[in-house]
C-alpha cells in the first residue's frame, strides 16, 4: 500500500495564483482612476467656489463705488475763491492801493503850473478813485463768474450729483457780495454815488 501523500500546495504559491494577481492589478487602477475623479471633482467645485467669492467681491468693490459719493473739493474750494474775491472787492486790497497810487503819481506829473483847483482836484482824488473801483469791479466780476461756475457745476455732471448745502450758500453769498461789488464800481467810476468836488470860482 502507498503511503504516500500528495504534499499541500503552499500558502504563497496560492496567493501568486496568476488569475488573482490580474484581478489585483486590475482593481488597483480602477480603485486610482476612481480616486482621482473624486479629486478633480473637489478641485472644480474648490475652484468654482473661489472665483463665485472673487466674482462676488467684484460685484460688491463696483456697487459700493458706485454707491459712494462724489468729492466735492474742488467745488468747495471754488465756493470759498469766489466769496473771498466778493469780500477783497468791498474792502479794497493792496492791488487796488498800489494801482491807486500809481494813477496819482502819473496824474500830477501830467499836471503844468498854470493847472487850475479842478485840474489839481482831478489828478489828485477823481482818478485813483476811479482806478480804485476799476479794480474792485474786477475782483467783484471774477467772484460773480467762479461762484456761478460751482452752481452751475452740477448740470454739467451726473444727476446724482449734488452740491452739499454749505457749498451751495457760500457760492450764493459769493453772487451776492460779486453783485454788490459790480454795482458800487458803477456807481463809483461813473460819479453816481458821490459827485466830484469842485473848487468855487475855479476857472473863472
Amino acid at each position: 500500500m502507498d503511503t504516500t501523500k500528495t504534499p499541500a500546495p503552499n500558502a504563497a504559491e496560492a496567493d501568486t495564483d496568476p488569475v488573482a494577481l490580474e484581478k489585483t492589478e486590475t482593481t488597483q487602477p480602477a480603485e486610482a482612476a476612481a480616486d482621482s475623479t473624486v479629486t478633480d471633482k473637489v478641485t472644480d467645485e474648490v475652484t468654482d467656489e473661489v472665483t463665485d467669492a472673487d466674482l462676488d467681491d467684484e460685484a460688491l468693490a463696483e456697487d459700493e463705488a458706485e454707491d459712494r459719493e462724489p468729492s466735492h473739493v474742488g467745488s468747495a474750494a471754488f465756493a470759498i475763491v469766489a466769496a473771498g474775491l466778493g469780500v477783497v472787492a468791498l474792502s479794497g486790497s493792496w492791488v487796488a492801493g498800489i494801482v491807486s497810487e500809481r494813477a496819482s503819481i502819473a496824474a500830477r506829473l501830467e499836471l503844468t503850473q498854470a493847472a487850475d483847483a479842478n485840474a489839481q482836484i482831478a489828478a489828485q482824488f477823481v482818478d485813483p478813485w476811479h482806478t480804485t473801483a476799476m479794480v474792485n469791479g474786477i475782483f467783484s466780476a471774477l467772484a460773480l463768474i467762479v461762484a456761478t461756475f460751482v452752481l452751475a457745476l452740477p448740470a454739467f455732471s451726473s444727476p446724482e450729483r449734488i452740491l452739499p448745502t454749505w457749498v451751495r450758500s457760500v457760492s450764493w453769498a459769493g453772487i451776492g457780495l460779486g453783485a454788490l461789488g459790480i454795482l458800487l464800481f458803477v456807481l463809483m467810476y461813473f460819479d453816481l454815488l458821490l459827485a466830484i468836488p469842485k473848487a468855487a470860482g475855479a476857472g473863472a
